[in-house]
Parts: C-alpha cells; sequence; structure tokens
C-alpha cells in the first residue's frame, strides 16, 4: 500500500526539489531550521495547522494548487501535530528535518504519505497506527473468547507488530527520543485492548471474567510512566490512560445508584486515581481536562456538573485563559435556572444577524442541529413538529452549527419547517463559551418570562415533556 502511496507522490516531492536542497547539505550543530509542506485534495479547511502539545505555533493557508509551505528558523525536535480541521494526524521532526506530506481530506488517514528527510519515521507510525486501526475493526469478536484465547490473540498480534517494530527501528536507527512515540505506538494499542476485554466480555456476553483473569494480567502497568510529559498529548497514551481509569473506576456492583449518579460518581474517582497515580503536573493537568472534557459532554445534569467541576478544581493546576474546562465551567455557572441566557449572535435565513436577547419573552424550547447527523436532524424536527401541535403556547428555535450559510439555507428548504424559527450558529466558540455547547443532542427550555427553566436537557429524553 505505501510503495503505492510513494508512487503517487513522486512529481509532488519533485517538484518541491529545490525548495529542500537542504536536507542534503550539513547543517551547523546550532542551526535548527526545518520546514514542513505538502499537497492537501480536497481540503475542508483553508488552512493547515501546525501544533505542538495541542496549541497552534503556526498555520499556512492552502494556495490555489492545493499546496502548502512552512520554513521554521527553528524547531526543535520533538512530535507535533498537523491540521486540516477537523481531521488531524501527528508528523515528528528530528533536527534540521524538511518533511513533505500528501493528504486527501476525504480520506484523511488512509491516504497520508511523507517523503523528505525524516520521512521513515513518519511513514512508521503512520503505518503502526493503521495496522491498530485494522485490528480495532477486528477485535470485537475477539472480546467473546475465554480468557486463554483472547490473551492467545491478542499476544499474537503485538508479536508480529513488534517483530515489524525491530525491523523498522534497525532499518532507520532512530534516535532514543523517537524510539519514545515509536513504543507508544506498539505498546499502548496492546495494552488497552487488556483493559478493555473484561468490560467488552461481560457486555457482550454477560459473563463476569474478573475473577477469572491470571494474577499477571495488569503487570504491564507497573511498567507504564505515567509521568512521561513527552506523552502528555498523544493520542495512543491519552487513550490508553482514559481506558486504565475506566476500567480502575468501574463501580460494578451499582443497582441501587442512577445512571446519572453513577456516572458523576465514577468520573470523580477518576479525578482521584489520576491525581494519586500522577505527579507530573503537564501530564496531570493533560489528563484531568481529558477526563473533565468527556465527563462534561455527556452529562446533562446541571447538580452533577458543578460537583465534579469542585473536585476537578482541587486537583488541576491548569488556570490558563486556553482552559476548555475552567471555559466550560464558568458558561455552566450562567446557566442557572431563572438566570438569562447569555448572548449569542446569530443569523437568519435573510442573512440578518440576530441577538439572542432578542428572543421573543415567551416559553422557549431551543434546539440544535447539523446537516453532518442527518438522522438527528430529521428526527429532532419531526419531534419538534409533534411538540409545536402539543404546546401552542411555546415558540421553537432550531440553531444550525454548521459553517456554510449556503448549504443551511438549501438544507432548511428540504426540511420545510413551518411555524420553527430557524437559525445559524456564526461563531461556535461564542456559542460554547456561553452556552456550554458542546454536542449537538442538547435542548435549552426556557420558561414563560424568556428566562432558563432548563438549559441542560435533551429532546429525546423519556421525561423530557415534564419540562413543558
Amino acid at each position: 500500500m505505501f510503495s503505492n502511496k510513494l508512487h503517487q507522490l513522486f512529481l509532488l516531492a519533485s517538484s518541491a526539489a529545490a525548495l529542500f536542497c537542504s536536507c542534503n547539505k550539513p547543517f551547523k550543530s546550532d542551526n535548527y531550521t526545518a520546514y514542513f509542506g505538502g499537497e492537501v485534495m480536497n481540503p475542508t479547511n483553508p488552512y493547515v495547522l501546525f501544533c505542538k502539545d495541542n496549541e497552534v505555533i503556526d498555520s499556512v493557508k492552502i494556495d490555489e494548487k492545493n499546496r502548502f509551505f512552512i520554513k521554521f528558523d527553528s524547531l526543535a525536535p520533538g512530535l507535533y501535530t498537523f491540521k486540516n480541521e477537523p481531521e488531524y494526524q501527528s508528523v515528528y521532526f528530528d533536527k534540521n528535518d524538511s518533511i513533505m506530506v500528501r493528504i486527501n481530506a476525504k480520506d484523511f488517514d488512509n491516504s497520508i504519505i511523507f517523503c523528505g528527510r525524516g520521512d521513515q519515521k513518519n511513514n512508521f507510525l503512520m503505518e503502526m497506527y493503521m495496522k491498530n486501526e485494522e485490528d480495532r475493526s477486528q477485535i470485537f469478536d475477539v472480546f467473546d473468547y475465554n480468557v486463554k484465547d483472547f490473551v492467545k490473540n491478542i499476544d499474537s498480534a503485538y508479536a508480529a507488530k513488534e517483530k515489524f517494530y525491530q525491523t523498522k527501528k534497525e532499518a532507520i536507527k532512530w534516535s532514543d527520543d523517537f524510539d519514545v512515540y515509536a513504543k507508544a505506538a506498539l505498546n499502548f494499542h496492546h495494552y488497552i485492548k487488556k483493559e478493555i476485554y473484561p468490560m467488552a466480555h461481560q457486555m457482550r456476553t454477560g459473563e463476569d471474567i474478573l475473577e477469572k483473569l491470571p494474577k499477571d494480567y495488569y503487570d504491564y502497568r507497573k511498567e507504564v510512566n505515567y509521568n512521561d510529559e513527552k506523552l502528555s498529548s498523544y493520542a495512543p497514551f491519552v487513550s490508553y490512560l482514559s481506558h486504565m481509569l475506566n476500567n480502575v473506576a468501574t463501580i460494578h456492583y451499582h443497582n441501587h445508584f442512577t445512571p446519572v449518579d453513577l456516572a458523576l460518581k465514577e468520573n470523580i474517582s477518576k479525578l482521584n486515581i489520576a491525581d494519586s497515580l500522577i505527579k507530573n503536573k503537564t501530564v496531570k493537568n493533560a489528563i484531568l481536562n481529558n477526563i473533565a472534557f468527556t465527563y462534561l459532554l455527556e452529562d446533562q445534569n446541571m447538580v452533577n456538573n458543578q460537583i465534579f467541576l469542585e473536585t476537578y478544581h482541587k486537583y488541576s493546576t491548569d488556570k490558563s485563559k486556553k482552559n476548555e474546562i475552567l471555559k466550560i465551567g464558568n458558561a455552566i455557572q450562567m446557566l442557572k435556572v431563572g438566570n438569562a441566557l447569555p448572548k449569542v449572535e446569530l443569523v437568519n435565513a435573510e442573512d440578518r444577524l440576530i441577538s439572542s436577547n432578542n428572543f421573543t419573552p415567551k416559553k422557549t424550547v431551543i434546539f440544535f442541529w447539523t446537516d453532518n447527523l442527518s438522522s438527528h436532524m430529521m428526527a429532532a424536527h419531526k419531534k419538534i413538529q409533534a411538540l409545536k401541535a402539543k404546546y401552542p403556547a411555546y415558540q421553537f428555535i432550531g440553531i444550525n452549527l454548521d459553517k456554510d450559510q449556503t448549504v443551511w439555507k438549501s438544507q432548511l428548504k428540504k426540511l420545510n419547517t413551518p411555524g420553527i424559527t430557524e437559525l445559524r450558529c456564526t461563531n461556535f466558540e461564542d456559542l460554547k463559551a456561553n452556552w456550554a455547547i458542546m454536542k449537538v443532542h442538547r435542548t435549552i427550555v426556557l420558561d414563560s418570562n424568556g428566562k432558563i427553566k432548563n438549559a441542560f436537557t435533551s429532546l429525546f429524553d423519556v421525561n423530557f415533556e415534564k419540562e413543558l
């Protein structure tokens, strides 16, 4: 597969050779010049963002030929991320690397191929990533196996990938710094399968397998460096920690808890375990933020959100203005029952800006939708039409979360939504910061004075009509 991709990239690489002529020249010891460029076919965004530890450090416009190019006067060796939003992938730079990448945004991960100085390491990471993705797609039936057969299956898969890792390591002779990421790509996918197995096996077969696990089943946990700052934003490590914490924090005998209360208890337990397990502040804050964001994305209970955030704030030392959890927490505080809905700017189908402050002060249901989730879009509008007939005193406002005004208006014509006030969000970050909107499955109910009655509910909650 990769040989075919390399052939496809030949012309692009050749045309860029002049840009990378320095690849074959020696660099001075104090020279950290590096280059990154390539081609993005079918781009979903006009820019390529270049990031380090989730922070954008540079951006470059994709030109009319779908090319981009960045020269860094000084780039420290390490793992970076490039994005053509919403998709992203990792790229590793050694000193003075000059890397070209070819991407088809319609098939982002499958299409990526690197060339230039530093290409072999990055192609290894992509090959390992794709091997893990293929393995992930085939693993579900394996979770049905008994313990002995499960361990035999995943150990065999691991041995094949370990051989691939050792062969590439010997051939490429990469640095110890890069080997941290290469080993992480190899090991953490294997560890994740072991973390998931007991829960997945019980869900699929009904059998509680915990007592049948070998005594050394979780011994690999002792080998993990939970304080490795290099891995704090590396997806395989973060994903492993998420699954491990899910496993360790699971409450197995919980018949007397409601699902909402159980989620709160388990996620607070995750925060407690992360605090005791991880001592490095950078790694701890990254993992605490990951736990918090995931929980707040799912939970729609105002009281529980506050309880959870109190524990989060006790452990997190990340007080930066860029901390998404602080922003979400501040937004949640403003969405208490009886408060006025914070102001956001929207646009109507006539291209006029509409402030949420100008909503008619009456009983209101506000729901959200996107063309990217067509089944939810259709179901939500069908439910709203039924509610509109049943509750004529209410006004119903649908807010679209997509970026393209023309596409949205075209979709409205197809939907045909008489009696629903349809608006579009002009700035999702503003909506997230003011209304704590993080997912489309969210509904806000206002009272007869236009004040908040419930800002955290869902159209599809079985008890939703009790809100009305």
